[in-house]
This record gives structure tokens, C-alpha cells and sequence, in this order.
């Protein structure tokens, strides 16, 4: 691209730098206009898979250049690129050079104004802000958040959990759903994947109380144990296998793996109503659950209990959401941007030491190799790449409960099934048991924390995979567990 009536193409011994510019916060219709272009406005385009995500690359010459964003009609800039003051208002400036490339910088400090009546020249201390690209290797010139900065943020946080309870995550109306441990496991996974959930609380009738939980992950463990030739669980046992036999045999497996000498079965994760929200974080995140049943009993010895909620740390966070969202700035670690804290899982750079890698996998990758990563590396989710580490999906341990549908599991194997084709059985449009188009949940680096957590708080929303605009090559990975941990500071 090229500006409007100015051709550097002509210019004799030009060097033209591509040059990518990106709006990151959403808008219908974006436009750049700026010194390269005469002022006139250049249509930018939204990132495949990043609808809020506008982009456009320009062929610049070396010098400095001053440019805005047109969003909805309406004039902006980046707050989080340098600016200065001008007589058309605030713009965005970049340096480029000849020897190498140059981009915005994801954020920077604000640039002061070069003087009265300036619109195009630009201080020296502007210049010093740039970020330079060299060798294909970004250095983002921004500071890291200070350790008071966080602090205050996580001490804010604390108080507020601490002060709020479980009883606030209880919706007007709604539906809880539990099952009964004498109900055959292939039924039991039927339900969860007809209505649309990955767990469900157990109860013993006979004991009169809640014993535990039925997830994705027992799902799992039963595939493998199907697919295993020493397995003493058959297809045919499976319609008649209770819940209560498979848990027996589950704590058996597990006493096998642990070189224990009986089986021991684990206690059921719970919490009341009177619980406050960081104690109820802290079970969560403690006993790596992903929900805890919040029970209540009118009688002193906690019989008959009731079922009020499940509650998430996605419950949680939205409540976390709604209380500072009229006073952002009492919490400083939400206007940095995700590469500027100390939280979720990155893809480690060459030479970058004692860095826990990021589970990745391709499409060709066999279903069974999923499963065994989802459990040995101890993940919820496995981003899905081809051979440019470009994001194509996402597998999570909830997409193994679609294999109940059509009784898919009786006539696939594991070795042999890709993750393509597993794929393919969880997002067929043709599927009475509903069919959700949106499961990549993505991310920029430079995205502030305060839009993350507004994402991370939306029903369904578990994790956000970062990715670099434009190529969508996979950054980095940031979990619900991951805020929490990083927030409580555990």
C-alpha cells in the first residue's frame, strides 16, 4: 500500500519497509490516516479468527511518521502505542530506519508534546521510545509491572473476596444437574454431553448425601481403559457398569499408578453458601477441580443437604469484574498488558531456560495421544497447530464426552482416529445435541489484563489461547487457574 498522490516507488534508491499496523480493540469499520498516506483514510481488515482485531501492512519509507485510527467514524489512537500532541489532535508515531525494520511498539510510555504548534516534528525523547525490531527478534519497550503496582492490585482483590460469599454466585433461576451413582456409565455420559456440561455432582441414595463428581476426565480414563488389551472393562459391561462400580475401580487404577496398597477414595471438594469466594478459589485451585458444588442443610448434622450451584472460578472472576468495573484504576495490574505479567503458559524462546513448554499438537496427531498428553501433563485443553505453529482449534478434556453420541466410542480406536476426525465428531452442524462454532477463545500479548479477565468471564470461556495477529502462530496459553493464581498470588 501506498499513499494516496505520493508515490515512493519513484523516488530514486527508496527503500520501502513493510510495515504492519494493528487496531486490537474491535470496532464494525477501521480505517489508518496518516502522514504516509496524506491523511486520507487506508480500509484496514479484521485478523482471521480475531473479529475485534484490525490490521493492515503498509510499504513505508525509512523516517518518522505520525498516523490515527478512524473506528466507526470516529477519530482514535492507541494509548498504548507513543503519542504526541499535535495540531490535529493526539497521533500514534513510529521510526523506521534503513538498517532494519521497525513496528509500533505493543506499549510505551505517553510521549509529552514536542511544543505549541508542532504537528510534525518530534522530540528526541520520542525517538528513544521506539521499538526495535533487529534480526527478527522483538524487544517490547515497556515497563514491567512494579512490585507495589501489584501488590495493591492483589491486596484489593483479597479483600474483596474475602468480605464476599459463595451465596452471591447464585443465579435467580437456573438448573443444576446430578446424577445418581447407581446409573449405568455410558447413560451417564450421554447426559453430560446432551445437556451440554462436562461434570456433574454424584449422589449415594443409600448414604443420603453428595460423594463426589463424574467429569470428562473419568470419560477418559475409560476410553484408555477400553482401548488398554489388559482392560477388565468391555464394551458390553459399559452398559451395565454403574457410576458407583466405575469410581471403585477407578481409585483401584489409581492405587496401581501410585504403588499404594488399597485403594483410596478421594473426599468430595464442597462448600457452603457462607463460604467466602476466596476460600471457595482456593478449593478449586487446591484440589485442581474445575467446579465445587455449593451445598446447604437446614440440619445441624448436614443431612439431606441441598444443591444450590456449581460454582467456577469463571463465577468468581465475573463477580471480580463487576464490582472494580467502575473503578478500574484502584486495580493497576489491569491496564498492562498480558507479556508485561508473570502469568499463563508461554511458548518458550531459543535460549530461554527452565520454561514449562506449552503442550502443543497437530491435526495428524492420534486421538489417543491427546488423551495421554491431557492427563500426563496434567492440561485441560491442547491448542491444535499445522507446521507453522498457526492455530487451527483447540481440544479440551470436555470434547471427549461427544464421543457418546451415536455410541461413537464402541467403533473407533484411539490410535488410529486423528484429532482432525475427533474434531469433526464434536462439530457436526448437523448435531440434535447442539453445536458451538465458537471454541477458540483467542488473545493478543499486548491485550490489557482488564480485557482478558472480561473474556475469561464469560459463560463457557475456560482458557484464551495468545497469538500473534496475522499469522495466529500460537504465543502462549492463560487459564481461568492461571488469573487466580497469579491474583490470590498463590
Amino acid at each position: 500500500m501506498y499513499p494516496l498522490g505520493m508515490d515512493y516507488s519513484r523516488e530514486s534508491g527508496m527503500v520501502l519497509i513493510p510495515t504492519r499496523f494493528v487496531w486490537p480493540y474491535g470496532g464494525r469499520v477501521v480505517y489508518i490516516s496518516g502522514s504516509f498516506t496524506g491523511w486520507t483514510q487506508w480500509p484496514m481488515t479484521p485478523v482471521e479468527g480475531c473479529p475485534t482485531v484490525f490490521q493492515t501492512i503498509c510499504s513505508l519509507p525509512p523516517g518518522y511518521h505520525q498516523y490515527k485510527f478512524v473506528v466507526d467514524g470516529e477519530w482514535r489512537h492507541d494509548e498504548h502505542q507513543p503519542f504526541i500532541s499535535s495540531n490535529i489532535g493526539t497521533v500514534n508515531t513510529i521510526l523506521l530506519t534503513r538498517d532494519s525494520d521497525y513496528r509500533p511498539p505493543i506499549l510505551s510510555p505517553q510521549v509529552p508534546p514536542s511544543g505549541p504548534g508542532s504537528s510534525m516534528d518530534v522530540d528526541n525523547e520520542a525517538f528513544q521510545r521506539v521499538v526495535r525490531l533487529s534480526d527478527g527478534t522483538s524487544t517490547e519497550s515497556v515497563t514491567m509491572i512494579s512490585d507495589a503496582d501489584l501488590e495493591i492490585s492483589r491486596h484489593r482483590i483479597t479483600v474483596f473476596m474475602s468480605t464476599h460469599t459463595a451465596y452471591e454466585l447464585l443465579p435467580e433461576s437456573g438448573k443444576v444437574i446430578a446424577l445418581d451413582v447407581d446409573l449405568p456409565v455410558k447413560q451417564a455420559f450421554h447426559i453430560l454431553h446432551e445437556q451440554g456440561i462436562s461434570m456433574a455432582p454424584l449422589w449415594d441414595f443409600s448414604k443420603g448425601k453428595f460423594v463426589g463428581v463424574l467429569s470428562a476426565l473419568d470419560f477418559i480414563l475409560i476410553m484408555r481403559e477400553l482401548g488398554s488389551h489388559g482392560s477388565n472393562l468391555t464394551e458390553e459391561e459399559l452398559e451395565t457398569h454403574t457410576i458407583a462400580a466405575w469410581k471403585v475401580a477407578k481409585s483401584y487404577l489409581n492405587s496401581q499408578v501410585n504403588g499404594l496398597r488399597s485403594a483410596v477414595s478421594r473426599q468430595l471438594v464442597q462448600a457452603g453458601p457462607d463460604d467466602s469466594l476466596k476460600e471457595v478459589a482456593l478449593k478449586i485451585l487446591q484440589n485442581g477441580v474445575a467446579t465445587v458444588p455449593i451445598l446447604h442443610s437446614s440440619s445441624a448434622g448436614g443431612s439431606n443437604p441441598h444443591l444450590l450451584h456449581l460454582a467456577s472460578l469463571s463465577g468468581i472472576l465475573k463477580c471480580i469484574c463487576r464490582f472494580f468495573k467502575h473503578s478500574p484504576s484502584s486495580l493497576p495490574v489491569l491496564q498492562f498488558p498480558l507479556f508485561a505479567i508473570p502469568v499463563g503458559t508461554w511458548v518458550p524462546k531459543i535460549g530461554e531456560p527452565n520454561r514449562r513448554p506449552l503442550a502443543m499438537l497437530r491435526p495428524n496427531a492420534s486421538l489417543s495421544s491427546a488423551l495421554n498428553l491431557l492427563i500426563q501433563a496434567q492440561v485441560s485443553s491442547i491448542p491444535i497447530v499445522d507446521d507453522n505453529d498457526s492455530l487451527l482449534d483447540v481440544y479440551s478434556r470436555s470434547d471427549i464426552t461427544t464421543l457418546a453420541k451415536d455410541k461413537i466410542y464402541t467403533h473407533i480406536n484411539l490410535e488410529e482416529t486423528t484429532i482432525h476426525q475427533a474434531l469433526q465428531y464434536r462439530d457436526d452442524p448437523f448435531s440434535t445435541y447442539g453445536y458451538t462454532n465458537q471454541r477458540c477463545h483467542m488473545c493478543l500479548r499486548s491485550d490489557p489484563l482488564h480485557k482478558v479477565l472480561e473474556r475469561l468471564s464469560q459463560p463457557g470461556v475456560r482458557r484464551l489461547v495468545i497469538i500473534e495477529a496475522g499469522s495466529k502462530r500460537v504465543e502462549g496459553i492463560i487459564t481461568l487457574s492461571d488469573i487466580f493464581r497469579f491474583l490470590l498470588g498463590s
